[in-house]
């Protein structure tokens, strides 16, 4: 009994140094990356946006993907396009420092309806669509659900099919118990991250190589806070659950121009599965040479010239 006692005594002891580490490296967090335009109310939540360049442009709206924020878009590619372009970054909904109010509203129709609410706040229309990964499967949700209302789309790297399981570097996400992700990332997730994160970034970056700010200017730190985990195993989920149904939809609802650019050596979404048929709805296909998933971060001279050629597409 004694035994029993002290193993209990010393689990509670390690989740009480967890949950105090995770406290810290969120604070730091925060601290490393912090808020860099407004928020504005819609409803099931608020959506942190930034909003550069002419009022008088054209509007190009940039979104992330899985587990990332729009200081994925630190690398160039936001100055370069304002010289132009009305150029809006956002948060995704549940997302750096947007929030959603239930895991429900990860769905990517939902996350659209709450994309397209702050678009109208803001006065946008006819946008250029820019959506890197998961941010591609919701730039396409959004065009499916309201395809007379989008300019065209330039997706980089889009999750565009369903597939059956994630990459390995997100499969500590695939977790479908709501109460199982929030005890695990007000735990363990953000210490086992900070532990494991070159390691990991190496992943998500390959065949290249991260850029050693990622975690300020390109906000990675934020991924070490709870609700980026939680809300990101919520975003995993809802997408394997509806990707295959967005995909059947294709065929008869989506008919807006654009284009696809993929990193050819992409180490987590196949260009052969995710750009190349594509193709049969309209979309064309590109790839970079010696480029991976992350070539908003890598390449973002080339992600923005293709965006100016995307735009030259809307309708």
């Amino acid at each position: 009994m004694f035994y029993l006692f002290l193993v209990l005594a010393l689990a509670i002891l390690g989740l009480v140094i967890f949950r105090i580490w995770t406290l810290r490296l969120a604070a730091n967090a925060v601290k490393t990356a912090p808020q860099l335009g407004a928020i504005l109310p819609v409803a099931g939540g608020t959506i942190h946006h930034t909003d550069t360049g002419p009022r008088d442009g054209q509007a190009v709206v940039l979104i992330h993907g899985l587990a990332g924020n729009l200081r994925n878009f630190n690398y160039g590619m936001v100055e370069d396009l304002s010289r132009e372009f009305r150029v809006i970054v956002i948060d995704r909904p549940g997302s750096g420092y947007s929030r959603r109010d239930a895991d429900g509203l990860a769905a990517l129709p939902a996350q659209a309806a709450m994309v397209w609410e702050l678009l109208d706040k803001l006065g946008v229309e006819k946008p250029v669509l820019v959506g890197h990964s998961l941010g591609g499967a919701l730039a396409l949700s959004m065009a499916l659900d309201a395809r007379e209302r989008v300019g065209a789309l330039a997706l980089l790297c889009p999750l565009t099919a369903g597939i059956s399981e994630p990459p390995p570097v997100f499969k500590p996400l695939a977790i479908r118990s709501g109460g199982m992700r929030r005890f695990i990332g007000h735990t363990l997730a953000a210490p086992i991250s900070r532990i494991t994160s070159k390691r990991v970034l190496s992943e998500v970056f390959a065949p290249e190589t991260a850029p050693d700010d990622f975690m300020s200017r390109g906000g990675g730190a934020l991924g070490l806070r709870p609700e980026a985990f939680i809300n990101a195993a919520a975003d995993l989920n809802e997408a394997h659950a509806h990707m295959p149904v967005q995909a059947g939809r294709y065929a008869t609802d989506l008919d807006v121009p654009g284009g696809i650019l993929f990193g050819a050596g992409d180490n987590l979404l196949s260009p052969q599965l995710h750009g190349q048929p594509m193709e049969a709805f309209g979309l064309s296909h590109e790839t970079l040479p010696g480029r991976g998933h992350m070539i908003p971060v890598t390449a973002p001279r080339e992600c923005a010239e293709f965006v100016r050629r995307m735009a030259k597409l809307s309708r």
